[in-house]
Formats: structure tokens, C-alpha cells, sequence
């Protein structure tokens, strides 16, 4: 007994021997030995295929937030189909199948109509980083909270990435007028399905990896995407060498990046700033490298042989004019419709009038250096 009660006190001594160093050592001030913790991983898709710049740019995200975690956070980002497809995304990361993605909102128009106006029309004529801004700032970001919460989808959403002007499309042979969509079958998605069916053509809302293939087979006679990087890595040049610029279907658009709100709301404040952080440097980032790479792949594609048109003014009037008749139509059908649209003028009405009244036109120092000279 009395060797049983010895060891007892020892192993009493041992412990508060222990537990005195450690109090000392935090009063010194060193670290506390606790047990490692591995990282907080997360595997998510991309609506998009390996070879577009557009998956490039998810996955750049993901390698700011791993790099500024220093580890504690991993990011896996896979392309589109890997797991679901691409318009199935932000069901399968609601449901907690996927725990985050990156794709548009344009692509869950099925879901609310309201969501198209991230991306599609004129957008009261702001462009990209304008719409981010009312996104950000002028109360967008509430109302697609509102939207989401109607819809039961369990994602924390955040918008980056505002896009160039997209292109018309690319087509058989120029487009001169109007009237040459009636009867054309043609891809696009979100309200630009609206505005393309109004022009008279046939549309097709497809994924991007399935666009070329469906040229290529005749099941489409004409197709738009996105820009020259995402359009050449696609193989649209193999399909068509007619490619039309400037457009108001989708001159607005930016991207979104979502992930499982169970899996957000357990991350640490610290992780969640990061998170927010990581965001717009990857937006400035995901800016930048457009210019770069859309500009490279611009000249690339003019070498292959593809011709590059204006779209004619009339047929961005008759966008604008049928624009105007799909929102009059869709504000008496979805009261977040118009809700979305208002909030959307109040901020255009104002920055865009800023903006246009204090840009100079580039095109005149571009055109006095560059411009062929007889």
C-alpha cells in the first residue's frame, strides 16, 4: 500500500511539476506545445474545362487563399463535369456535395431571372467593374443574399472578376443587320437566351465545353462564349473564321466564387478575412492578366486566319430595343426582377455619367500611334 500511495504522490508531483513549466513558460512568454491540427482542406469544381483560362483563373484564386493561409486552408479546384455539371454547381455546393466552386451567376438563371442582370443586358450601359461597384457598394450584393435565402441555397457567395465586353459570337459569315439571326441556331446563356430569341434565332444554352463540338456536328450554326484566350483555347477557330465584336448581351459580366456556408461559417474569423481579402486581390489579378492574355491571343487568332468585324450599330439597337420589352416583361413577372433593376439604375444613373464625363477616348492616342499611315 504504502509503495502504491508512493507512486501516486510521484505521479501528482510529475503532473503539477508539468503543469508549473508550462504556466512558466507562457508567463516568459514562449509558445505553448500543443497538438498540430492538419488544414482545413476543400475540394471544389469549376464550371469550366481544364484548358480554359477561365478554370486558370479559378484556380489562381485558390492558390492566393492556400499561399496566404501559409497552409492552413487547401483549396483543390476541379474542372467542370469532374463532379457534377457545370450548371448543377451551386446545387451540389448548397448541398454540401462539392464544398466550394467558381463559376457566374448568369448560369443559375433557371433558378430566378433576377440573377441574370449580374451578367446579361446593358446593365444601364455600366460596364464590368462598374456593375461590381453597385455589386459592392451600391446594394446588389444584399439583394442576391435576398435571392439565394428565397431559393434554400445554403452558399456564401462572393463577386470578383469584372469581364471585358464579350463578342457577338461567332458566326458563317458576317453579320450586317437584324435580321440575318432569324432562323440561326445559336448558343448562349442567362437573359441573353432572351434577347437572341428576340432577334429570331434558335438558341441553345449550353456549356462551354460542348459548344465547338455542337458547331462542329452542324447542331449549331453560331455561338458565343466569352473572349479571345477562352474562344481559341475552346477551338472555335477550327470551327468558324468569322468572329463579331462588341455586343450588350453579356457586356457586364464577372465572375463568383461560392462555397458550402457550413463549411465557411466554421472557419475561423481570421480564415474568413483572408478569404474576403483574397477575393479582390484576385480580382485586380484576374483584371490584369486579361488584358495580357486576351490581347495575345487576339493577335494569335487574326494569325489563324480569323476575321474580326464591328458589330453594326443596328443590331446593338434592336438589343437595346428588345432588351427594353424583356424587362418590362420580366418586372410583371418577378417583383425581385424589378427590385434588382431599380437598385441597378439608381447606381448606373449616377457612375455612369461620372465615368463617361471623365474618360478620355483612347481610341485617339491609340489611333495617332498605331494606325497604319499612308
Amino acid at each position: 500500500m504504502a509503495a502504491k500511495s508512493k507512486g501516486k504522490a510521484v505521479s501528482r508531483r510529475g503532473f503539477l511539476g508539468g503543469a508549473t513549466v508550462a504556466a512558466g513558460a507562457a508567463t516568459l512568454g514562449f509558445p505553448a506545445i500543443v497538438k498540430a491540427q492538419g488544414p482545413v482542406t476543400m475540394r471544389w469544381q469549376s464550371t469550366w474545362p481544364t484548358k480554359d483560362i477561365f478554370h486558370e483563373f479559378a484556380t489562381d484564386f485558390a492558390t492566393k487563399v492556400n499561399d496566404m493561409s501559409g497552409g492552413d486552408l487547401k483549396i483543390e479546384v476541379l474542372p467542370a463535369g469532374a463532379v457534377v455539371k457545370a450548371f448543377d454547381l451551386i446545387d451540389a455546393v448548397s448541398k454540401g456535395t462539392l464544398d466550394g466552386g467558381h463559376g457566374v451567376i448568369a448560369y443559375w438563371y433557371g433558378k430566378n431571372s433576377a440573377l441574370a442582370l449580374w451578367g446579361s443586358g446593358p446593365a444601364w450601359g455600366m460596364d464590368g467593374n462598374m456593375l461590381l461597384a453597385w455589386h459592392k457598394y451600391g446594394g446588389g450584393k444584399e439583394l442576391q443574399q435576398e435571392i439565394y435565402r428565397s431559393l434554400n441555397l445554403d452558399v456564401v457567395s462572393f463577386l470578383y472578376g469584372p469581364m471585358p465586353t464579350q463578342p457577338l459570337g461567332w458566326f458563317k459569315k458576317p453579320i450586317t443587320k437584324p435580321e440575318d439571326f432569324k432562323g440561326l441556331k445559336f448558343r448562349t446563356v442567362g437573359l441573353s437566351i432572351d434577347i437572341f430569341t428576340g432577334l429570331g434565332a434558335a438558341v441553345n444554352a449550353l456549356p462551354g465545353a460542348e459548344i465547338v463540338p455542337a458547331l462542329d456536328r452542324g447542331l449549331l450554326d453560331a455561338a458565343e462564349f466569352n473572349n479571345a484566350s477562352s474562344d481559341r483555347a475552346l477551338g472555335f477557330q477550327d470551327v468558324s473564321k468569322i468572329c463579331m465584336l462588341r455586343s450588350f448581351h453579356q457586356s457586364s459580366e464577372q465572375f463568383e466564387v461560392i462555397f458550402n456556408k457550413k463549411r465557411y461559417d466554421a472557419l475561423p474569423a481570421k480564415m474568413k478575412a483572408l478569404i474576403a481579402n483574397a477575393v479582390d486581390a484576385a480580382s485586380a489579378d484576374m483584371s490584369m492578366k486579361a488584358i495580357d492574355r486576351y490581347s495575345k491571343d487576339y493577335q494569335a487568332l487574326q494569325q489563324q486566319g480569323v476575321k474580326f468585324y464591328a458589330t453594326p450599330n443596328s443590331v446593338l439597337q434592336a438589343q437595346l430595343k428588345i432588351w427594353d420589352e424583356i424587362v418590362a416583361r420580366k418586372e410583371k413577372e418577378n417583383p425581385m426582377f424589378k427590385k434588382v433593376n431599380d437598385s441597378m439604375k439608381a447606381f448606373a444613373q449616377r457612375s455612369t455619367k461620372w465615368q463617361n464625363d471623365t474618360d478620355v477616348d483612347f481610341r485617339l492616342a491609340a489611333n495617332h500611334y498605331f494606325s497604319k499611315k499612308g
